[in-house]
Order: structure tokens, then sequence, then C-alpha cells
């Protein structure tokens, strides 16, 4: 594999109620986001992106193949600069916050965790 791509290309978050999850996400990371569409038997919310950039983008999912699940695939989102100013938003939009923010050690920034009103356990990332 070329080194200059991202291991990661596309992610997707299960939920069971697609527009639950949308209000949530939006208003978390006050962003708009497209949809929801059906997409070959999935009803799907797509997270904002540019096309062609190279960095990675995903979207919400709900479908037979898509069961929310804190167990899962450990996702983690942007929260640059400050991972605390979309924490902030967590549980007014319905979610809970499992771990606060937290430094990482060294020049790796801080993280935190949180659930979504899917049932997901989530990760923040964020350099301040």
């Amino acid at each position: 594999m070329d080194g200059n791509v991202n291991i990661i290309n596309w992610f997707e978050v299960s939920v069971a109620d697609i527009n639950r999850a949308k209000k949530f996400y939006e208003t978390v990371f006050n962003i708009q986001m497209a949809g929801p569409m059906d997409m070959m038997g999935m009803a799907m919310v797509f997270f904002p992106s540019v096309p062609g950039n190279g960095k990675v983008s995903g979207a919400l999912a709900q479908g037979p193949m898509h069961q929310p699940s804190s167990a899962g695939v450990k996702v983690y989102f942007n929260g640059n600069p400050d991972l605390a100013d979309a924490l902030s938003r967590v549980e007014a939009a319905g979610g809970r916050i499992d771990m606060p923010k937290t430094k990482i050690g060294g020049d790796n920034g801080f993280m935190a965790f949180f659930t979504d009103t899917e049932g997901n356990s989530i990760g923040l990332h964020s350099q301040n």
C-alpha cells in the first residue's frame, strides 16, 4: 500500500433511528448533514466532506447490516481545535459522556468517549 493514502477511507456509524441520529450529530458537531437517502436498501445520512481531497468521510447507516453497538470498532472523530467544544453538547443532544477530555501523553493531544443516541461508543480526538 502507498504510504501517502489513508488506511481508513470510509466509515459508517450504525443507527436504529436515522432521523434521531442525524439530529444528534448535527447538534454535537454544529454541522449540516445530507440525507436521509436510500442507498441499496439502507437509509444513509452523510457527514460533510470535500470530494477528492483525500480526507476520510462517512455516514450514518440504518439497515439490516447495521446494528448499533458499544462493543464494535472504535471510531475517533476530529474534535479540533478543542474536543471540549463538541463534548459540551453531547448530553444536551441526548448522548452520554463516558470519558471526559483526557490527555493522551506526549504530544498526542487529548481524547474523550461518548455514547450517542443509538448506543454507539464514539471517540473524539483533538490536539488541544
